[in-house]
């Protein structure tokens, strides 16, 4: 329970999270619920059947994206950065709604490039946007909500709580600089990538990069009940970009994994046959205790100034 005139940018998001996730309702149907990069349901009783998942997340003006933002990349980014929670569940996309608050002197030009890209970027990876809702904004600004489902095999579901001590802690890709470069506009999801691991190479533990490593890897972590150990040399930044700046301020998209020794030694020669173009790279190992050293990631709530 919250005390007196406690504030969210005293709280911060990870201890919000935390109380409303003790507040919320358990079933029968939920396997796994708030905390992950989706929620699985059990929709399919069949034995055997695939689980469902659920992911929201949404756009911002001025947070997410700057004013003057090409319209196509702002809606291809609604949609990418929910594919990539999908892709980290080891899941396949299915359908989405698209909720859209904007205030009533956006052009209705901006409107239909957001959706523009949309719809391409669902396409492209399979998905199928099948209603949603407008809303207005008293003020100026933005927010496009997507709500997306997604199916993933019982055996190949993969969470952020399954690490362990001894596991090799490997990123997809390289960090840093996402919003400055525009990135954080033009990423691909790594569907593909995750579809050939849980497939082949079934990682210990999974989650995508939004927040950055330093805030995205102590999550994984402490759900796994683990430590981590770290070295900061071996973290594959952009060119330019700094240790600080690639663990700090999200908007990767990268996946973050755990293996075993013995399906690192596996995996390594051949992702480089299959993916030439997306580089993994062991960065520490997960270890017994808790915590580890790394630079702060992104939270909200919390002023980065």
């Amino acid at each position: 329970m919250s005390e007196g005139n406690e504030r969210l940018r005293e709280l911060g998001e990870n201890e919000l999270v935390r109380r409303i996730i003790a507040s919320l309702p358990s079933d029968a149907s939920i396997i796994v619920g708030a905390g992950d990069d989706c929620a699985v349901i059990q929709v399919d009783e069949s034995e055997g059947g695939p689980w469902q998942l659920l992911k929201t997340d949404c756009l911002i003006e001025g947070t997410h994206f700057l004013s003057a933002t090409n319209p196509e990349l702002v809606g291809r980014k609604a949609i990418n950065r929910v594919l990539s929670d999908i892709a980290a569940m080891g899941g396949r996309p299915r359908h989405a709604v698209v909720t859209l608050a904007c205030d009533a002197d956006r052009g209705v030009e901006e409107v239909e490039g957001w959706y523009a890209g949309i719809n391409a970027a669902a396409a492209a990876a399979g998905c199928f946007v099948v209603g949603g809702e407008t809303a207005r904004f008293n003020e100026a600004g933005v927010m496009i909500s997507v709500a997306m489902t997604g199916e993933v095999e019982r055996t190949r579901c993969v969470l952020r709580s399954g690490a362990k001590a001894g596991d090799i802690i490997a990123v997809t890709g390289r960090l840093g600089g996402g919003f400055e470069s525009e990135r954080h506009l033009t990423f691909e999801p790594r569907l593909a990538e995750a579809q050939w691991l849980v497939q082949h190479c079934l990682p210990n533990a999974m989650m995508d990069l939004s927040d950055g490593l330093g805030a995205d890897l102590p999550r994984m972590a402490a759900m796994s009940g683990v430590g981590f150990d770290v070295g900061l040399e071996q973290i594959p930044c952009h060119e330019g970009i700094g240790v600080d700046a690639a663990a700090g301020e999200g908007e990767d998209y990268e996946l973050l994994m755990a293996f075993s020794p013995a399906k690192w030694e596996q995996l390594e020669a051949r992702w480089r046959e299959l993916f030439p173009d997306v580089p993994i790279t062991p960065i520490g190992t997960f270890v017994e205790g808790e915590g580890g050293e790394l630079p702060k990631g992104w939270e909200h709530f919390i002023s980065h100034s």
